[in-house]
């Protein structure tokens, strides 16, 4: 059976989401990047799903486990921040980050999430 694990980033101080990782090399390297290890690519990326996930209940979004990737930089047109992305969420995956594709410059890892 697959390994799952649960990960949560920041956005300023008072702004976490949890997303999970099916991937063992993914959740290596989110391991890496809480440990220090990998000290480039930390910031994470993934497409949005419209709707509530149990493991991120305070948002009514999550990021599609098979997308997330972890990037130094990355394209202006996919940034925002998690309150405007639920704020905006009807508006989201047409002009307002295309495809779905979100990429918070500034997200930084906090935590791995026991289940």
């Amino acid at each position: 059976m697959a390994e799952t694990a649960y990960f949560s980033f920041m956005q300023r101080e008072d702004q976490e989401f949890i997303f999970e990782l099916t991937d063992p090399a993914k959740i290596q390297q989110a391991r890496d990047i809480l440990s220090g290890k990998e000290k480039n690519q930390i910031h994470v990326m993934g497409r949005i799903v419209k709707r509530p996930a149990p493991y991120n209940p305070r948002w009514s979004y999550h990021l599609d486990p098979n997308t997330i990737t972890f990037f130094t930089m990355a394209i202006e047109v996919c940034d925002a921040n998690m309150a405007y992305v639920e704020d905006h969420l009807d508006e989201a995956c047409g002009a307002f980050l295309p495809g779905c594709h979100w990429c918070p410059w500034d997200s930084r890892l906090k935590r791995e999430v026991k289940p």
